[in-house]
């Protein structure tokens, strides 16, 4: 018996399929969702590449007048002529909030520290031979200075070199005194604070300890006394106490503490990190774009295919060519 073989028309061979095999109403809606969501980055991208004018504007710093300080500050430690043996000593007393504090023997400038939440004050401060009197003066944040305390006369007993005054400071003097700034404001984290060091007197080699209050220590070796930078970098805002400490080849050793004012963080760094995001953001959106075209012709395109594929059958009304893509012929034997 000889085979015959012959191609029968599949069930759904020639037919027009009541809907077309892709679902083209839901990939419009993702389509046009993605769309706008690519719309709204791209808006904030273009916000945040473009400043308000203020931002472009040029910095100007001034000084808001304002009245300095009426009140002054007290020295209630150590009392009146008082006597010592040890420096240094420690000085107390009271003065007006949001205030800084300086110490002063004889005129000189020995110290200084911020006035604390409860009206309150103390530092450490070195002392001449002989006789030494204190006074106190606050100022404010203008730096506009108070009135200036009572005078303390106190009296460091120890017994100095021959070469040393009992009644004045002798800067040619053997005793070892340091000299700097009353205090350091203006300051930013992450700059560099450099403290100028004069050594008075003494005798070189000196060895200089400075700690900075941030946990931060530092240990400068002198071979004389000129003035001399320390450089610093505060990592935080905030008021710190610099104590500074000599010692010389002779064993004589000088102390000073010193206050320092670290402001905030200035604007132009904030701005700095922001305009680097905006850039960011923009070099991912050159990419995105052309990935959305290309996303969008595609679904187009392959929807006016389905579209043109329809009406080339129904134009022909050949069954048997009508066969559907992806579908194969039945083959019976």
């Amino acid at each position: 018996m000889r085979s015959r073989i012959k191609i029968s028309k599949h069930k759904h061979t020639g037919h027009l399929r009541p809907h077309e095999h892709t679902s083209y109403m839901p990939l419009f809606v993702m389509v046009f969702i993605v769309g706008l969501m690519l719309v709204g980055f791209s808006v904030t991208t273009f916000v945040e590449a473009s400043p308000p004018p203020q931002a472009e504007s040029v910095s100007l710093t001034g000084t808001v007048p304002k009245a300095p300080p009426k009140e002054g500050a007290t020295i209630d430690v150590p009392s009146d002529q008082k006597h010592f043996t040890t420096s240094p000593i420690t000085v107390s007393g009271t003065c007006p909030a949001s205030t800084l504090v300086e110490i002063y023997k004889n005129d000189i400038f020995a110290g200084s520290a911020p006035c604390e939440t409860n009206g309150t004050y103390s530092v450490q401060i070195d002392l001449l031979y002989g006789k030494n009197v204190l006074t106190a003066q606050v100022f404010d944040v203008l730096n506009q200075a108070g009135p200036t305390s009572k005078p303390v006369t106190i009296f460091y007993d120890a017994t100095p070199p021959p070469a040393a005054s009992l009644s004045a400071l002798n800067f040619l003097g053997t005793q070892l005194l340091i000299h700097t700034e009353a205090v350091y404001r203006g300051t930013f984290p992450g700059q560099t604070l450099n403290v100028p060091i004069s050594l008075l007197g003494g005798i070189g080699p000196y060895a200089v300890s400075i700690d900075w209050g941030d946990g931060g220590k530092s240990i400068i070796p002198r071979s004389d006394n000129s003035i001399f930078n320390a450089p610093h970098i505060f990592k935080k805002a905030g008021t710190y106490k610099i104590t500074i400490e000599v010692t010389d080849s002779s064993g004589q050793v000088a102390f000073m503490t010193v206050a320092a004012i670290v402001n905030g963080q200035p604007a132009v760094i904030a701005g700095t990190n922001t305009s680097a995001n905006a850039k960011t953001s923009l070099s991912k959106l050159i990419v995105l774009w052309p990935l959305f075209a290309i996303l969008v012709t595609m679904v187009v395109s392959f929807w006016l295919g389905e579209k043109r594929e329809k009406k080339v059958m129904q134009k022909h009304g050949n069954p048997a060519l009508q066969v559907p893509v992806g579908t194969t012929p039945h083959l019976s034997i």
